[in-house]
């Protein structure tokens, strides 16, 4: 089973037990999804030139940090936070 089809299943479990308010959430952030997808140049990616400077900026410092060393390992972030976030 790839990745994305573990993805789906735990999303699938979740659904299936959310209540209305978060069914209402979740809708919101598909509908937001799929208006990205159609956007101008039809990619579903946002311009760099399109992104608030500040936003630039921190993008900037972030992968300058990675770059020199700095920042947590993917895999520590999930250690971390994966049950955390995660819960059964």
């Amino acid at each position: 089973m790839t990745a994305r089809e573990v993805l789906r299943e735990e999303v699938k479990q979740y659904i299936e037990q959310a209540d209305d308010k978060s069914l209402r959430i979740v809708k919101a952030i598909l509908e937001i999804e799929l208006e990205e997808e159609t956007d101008d140049n039809g990619d579903g990616e946002v311009d760099w030139d399109e992104l608030p400077e500040e936003l630039k900026t921190r993008i900037d410092r972030a992968i300058k940090q990675g770059n020199e060393g700095g920042g947590m390992p993917h895999e520590d972030v999930v250690a971390k936070y994966y049950g955390k976030w995660f819960r059964k």
